[in-house]
C-alpha cells in the first residue's frame, strides 16, 4: 500500500522539499566528504550535548528584493538596454535570550537601477533615488534580478556588522555564499532543493528525530563548506517534515564546526515556528518571519 504526506507548508510557499528535472531529491553533483565528524558507517542521529550551552544573544538576519519596474533604455545609436528598478532591505533581529527578549536590532531599505546601458545615470522619482548598478554582459532582463543578490547580501552584512557583539552568534536565512569570512555565523537552509548524501546516509537523516542532528560533513561546490541538517520540532510527518540545513565557513576546523553544529542544535529549535501561526512551520523561525512581515 502506498503511503502519502501532505507537506506541511503553504503550497503559495512551494514545498519544504523541492522536486527537480529529475525527480523529488535529485542527486547533487557536488562532492561530498562525509567522514569528518564520524565515519560513514557510524552516521547517526546526534543529540545535544549536555556541556553545549546557548549563547546569550543570537543575530538573525534577514533581506528582501522587491522588483519596481522593469525598464527599456533609449541609447543615442538607437539601441536598447532592459533594465531593473529595485528596492532591497535587509534586517537584524537581536534575541536575548538571558532575558527572554526580542527586538529589532537595525533595518535598511536601498534601491538601484540594474542595467548594462553604458549611458543610464541615476533616476529620480520624487524623493526617491535610484542609483545606476551597472551589470555585464549583454544584461538579459531575464538575468538582471540575480544583480540585485550582491548588492542585498552587502547590505545584510552592513546591518548585521552594526549589531554583533563579541559572544553571540549570526544566523543568515539562505546560504552564507560570500559572508563565510564572518566569524560565528551560520547559514540557515530551510527549502531543500538537493540531495547530497547516498541513500544509506540520507535514511539517517530523514530518521532524525526532532531535536538532533546529522553529523557534519563537507560539501565540494564553488560555495562548500562544512554541513549539516537538524530537525526542528514537528509532529510526525514526511521523512522531511522540519528539516533544515545548515553551513559554516569552509576556512574552520572541523572542530569548531562541530562545536558551530552542536550550537545550533541547542538554539534554533526554540526559534522553530507553528502551523497556526506560519504557513512555512517549523523552518520560518519566528524572528525571521517577524523581520519578513
Amino acid at each position: 500500500m502506498n503511503r502519502f504526506f501532505v507537506d506541511a507548508w503553504d503550497p503559495g510557499y512551494g514545498a519544504s522539499f523541492e522536486a527537480a528535472p529529475a525527480g523529488p531529491a535529485a542527486p547533487s553533483s557536488a562532492q561530498v566528504e562525509a567522514e569528518h565528524e564520524l565515519p560513514a558507517v557510524d552516521w547517526r542521529a546526534i543529540g545535544p550535548r549536555p556541556e553545549v550551552r546557548a549563547p546569550d544573544v543570537v543575530l538573525l538576519v534577514d533581506g528582501v528584493r522587491r522588483i519596481d519596474a522593469s525598464i527599456w533604455t533609449a541609447e543615442e545609436d538607437g539601441g536598447s538596454f532592459p533594465g531593473l528598478a529595485a528596492s532591497y532591505a535587509a534586517g537584524v533581529v537581536r534575541c536575548d535570550l538571558d532575558r527572554g527578549a526580542a527586538q529589532l536590532a537595525g533595518a535598511t531599505v536601498e534601491r538601484g537601477l540594474f542595467t548594462a546601458s553604458p549611458s543610464a545615470t541615476d533616476v529620480v522619482a520624487g524623493n526617491v533615488r535610484y542609483p545606476v548598478h551597472r551589470v555585464g554582459g549583454s544584461g538579459e532582463l531575464a538575468k538582471l534580478p540575480a544583480a540585485v543578490q550582491g548588492p542585498l547580501t552587502a547590505l545584510e552584512v552592513q546591518v548585521s556588522a552594526a549589531a554583533r557583539t563579541d559572544d553571540d552568534l549570526l544566523v543568515v536565512d539562505g546560504p552564507l555564499r560570500n559572508r563565510r569570512q564572518l566569524p560565528r555565523t551560520l547559514g540557515y537552509i530551510k527549502t531543500q532543493h538537493s540531495q547530497y548524501l547516498d541513500a544509506r546516509l540520507t535514511a539517517v537523516v530523514t530518521g532524525l528525530p526532532p531535536g538532533h542532528r546529522s553529523p557534519v560533513f563537507r560539501l565540494g561546490t564553488a560555495w562548500g563548506g562544512w554541513s549539516w541538517y537538524l530537525r526542528l520540532p514537528v509532529t510526525a510527518g514526511a521523512p522531511w517534515a522540519g528539516i533544515v540545513r545548515l553551513e559554516c565557513s569552509a576556512d574552520l576546523e572541523i572542530a569548531e564546526a562541530v562545536w558551530l553544529a552542536d550550537l545550533s542544535l541547542v538554539t534554533l529549535p526554540r526559534f522553530a515556528s507553528s502551523p497556526y501561526k506560519d504557513p512555512r512551520a517549523p523552518q520560518n523561525l519566528v524572528p525571521i518571519a517577524g523581520l519578513e512581515r
